[in-house]
């Protein structure tokens, strides 16, 4: 991959992709904490706390070499994203939940992802200066809440341009998860069968271990089946674009990134199965416009 295109190309294609998450969002969505305290502090305790546990687990368990462990604990750190909004849509969940989770985890994943990829770094004793330091946790942060905090200023004040923006801003995440996706196996071609082998099962089993925490955690507490729906895919479905750009354009590791690529891959594929398997015997799931904030 080109060394503009990581340095300079991957941040400002993040950056545009969080600015379109910010113009799907209003401080209702940051207040709604107070409606559905159970849901939401249930959700994030799993998301940041849980995950990481469940992913230095299987790391340990796989006995993954230090990079691509590095990478599946930047992996856990990723919040959830706009995707997750799309198949809780589909299988009837709570969007408003999931509106309220994609906020609060786009702040908190400026905090968490520094802490938790710096603990992986440390622990697992990577080499060279793959480190967050200052500087690159304050990009992190840039990346990450300043395009947002833009997006909803521009959404209060321009809700017309935040409605037409939405379906072309979700296609270039689309675009852009693609191409990143692709531009890092091309880089790792060599190497992209022995990491397949060596992460896929990994990240098969993170996801659906994620996506079974979530919502078996929340019928344990006697959430709704719609709140239970929301919980399992925000947790389970990561924005593995943050990861990815993090990965190669911050930390400069294409294999750091492999294991969120592969789990690109899987994610979609397992999540439409857990998704039909937790549906079974209720209304079947809806067909999904690209349309709409319920898509958001």
């Amino acid at each position: 991959m080109d060394s503009e295109l990581i340095t300079v190309g991957l941040p400002v294609a993040l950056a545009i992709i969080m600015f379109g998450l910010g113009l799907s969002l209003t401080p209702g969505d940051f207040a709604r904490i107070g409606r559905q305290p159970k849901a939401v502090v249930l959700a994030l305790a799993v998301q940041v706390l849980v995950l990481p546990v469940v992913a230095f687990a299987l790391v340990k368990a796989f006995d993954l070499s230090p990079l691509l462990a590095v990478g599946v604990m930047l992996l856990a750190a990723s919040p959830g994203g706009t995707t997750a909004n799309l198949f809780s849509h589909l299988f009837r969940g709570d969007i408003a939940l999931n509106i309220t989770l994609t906020a609060i985890n786009s702040v908190l994943a400026a905090l968490t992802i520094p802490l938790i990829t710096n603990f992986a770094i440390r622990h697992f004793g990577a080499e060279g200066e793959l480190g967050l330091q200052f500087g690159k946790v304050a990009g992190v942060v840039a990346l990450v809440l300043v395009p947002v905090a833009i997006g909803m200023a521009v959404r209060s004040r321009r809700t017309d341009l935040a409605a037409r923006a939405d379906r072309p801003v979700r296609i270039f995440s689309i675009v852009v998860l693609v191409a990143i996706i692709i531009g890092a196996v091309l880089q790792e071609r060599e190497n992209i069968l022995d990491y397949l082998s060596q992460v896929g099962l990994v990240t098969g089993l993170f996801c659906v271990l994620s996506l079974t925490i979530g919502y078996g955690s929340a019928v344990l507490l006697r959430l709704s089946h719609a709140q239970a729906v929301a919980a399992s895919m925000e947790i389970g479905i990561h924005n593995t674009t943050i990861a990815l750009t993090i990965a190669i354009s911050i930390l400069g590791s294409t294999t750091v990134a492999m294991p969120s690529a592969v789990y690109s891959l899987l994610m979609y594929l397992l999540a439409t199965a857990f998704g039909f398997a937790i549906t079974r015997g209720r209304k079947a799931p809806v067909m999904a416009s690209a349309e709409g904030p319920a898509t958001r």
